[in-house]
């Protein structure tokens, strides 16, 4: 026996001696993890605490430790997680490539739900990941949901990036997330990128701007974000300095207070 697993033996030996059990303690002697526990008290596999001090009963353990086998297989194997660990998840399991832009599309389809937030960012149902077996809805999500610059966001929808920034300003574009700056820190996000949308932009119209129709404009609005720099207002070009024509010379430096000084002279004399 090696001493890894008998440290284990005691572990379990001495929890299951105990009279009442903490959430730690009794996620040890069920043999599950910590979030294990909390999705299943959550779906009321397990019941809550039973005693005075907040804690479950040897009872109450021992009942739920004789259905484990129901209790593991409800609350699955993989846990909540972010858009990072979920596409490595995907990509394992799928054998094919899934990016976090084609986890968040994928939620954003319903196919993934989100199960809640940590620190601003969306978790994913851990379930519904070791469930999900569409490899061609996930490719489909790929590029569906990539995030583009502003100069790639108006490159794909053929006008200029002058262009984009009118229709981000006009709120026909409005940001739907954002990615890390070059001087960010490690939780800051103030540089923006889009998404492709769903239909393919006609060719420009007649316009000199190049600008796509309406229609193709009206269709693109749910799918895009923002994501390249903050939208800005555009600056004014500096008025350019007035010349003075050759009639008007400039007045040469202390020609003011030499004149003055010429009429002093004509008084006194």
């Amino acid at each position: 026996m090696s001493a890894g697993h008998g440290r284990q033996l005691e572990e379990l030996v001495r929890l299951s001696l105990l009279r009442e059990y903490g959430p730690v303690q009794l996620a040890g002697f069920l043999g599950l993890g910590r979030w294990q526990l909390d999705r299943a008290l959550t779906d009321g596999l397990v019941p809550g605490p039973d005693t005075r001090s907040g804690k479950w009963s040897s009872a109450v353990a021992r009942e739920a430790a004789a259905r484990l086998t129901d209790i593991r297989a409800a609350v699955g194997t993989i846990p909540d997680l972010g858009a990072v660990r979920a596409a490595e998840v995907l990509t394992q399991r799928l054998g094919t490539p899934v990016t976090c832009d084609g986890v968040t599309e994928l939620a954003r389809r319903g196919l993934i739900p989100v199960a809640g937030h940590y620190k601003g960012f969306a978790v994913y149902d851990g379930r519904a990941l070791e469930a999900f077996t569409d490899a061609g809805a996930a490719m489909q999500a790929n590029r569906a949901g990539r995030l583009q610059t502003a100069g790639e966001a108006a490159e794909y929808l053929r006008i200029r990036r002058a262009d984009l920034g009118h229709l981000i300003r006009a709120g026909l574009l409005t940001p739907a997330g954002w990615a890390p700056g070059p001087f960010d820190g490690r939780d800051t996000r103030s540089v923006p990128c889009t998404a492709p949308p769903t239909s393919t932009p006609s060719p420009p119209g007649p316009a000199s701007t190049g600008m796509p129709c309406a229609p193709d404009r009206e269709a693109a609005v749910p799918r895009w974000l923002t994501c390249g720099m903050h939208p800005a207002s555009p600056r004014r070009p500096a008025a350019a300095p007035a010349r003075r024509g050759r009639t008007d010379p400039a007045p040469a430096a202390g020609s003011r207070h030499k004149s003055r000084k010429t009429a002093a002279r004509t008084e006194r004399r």
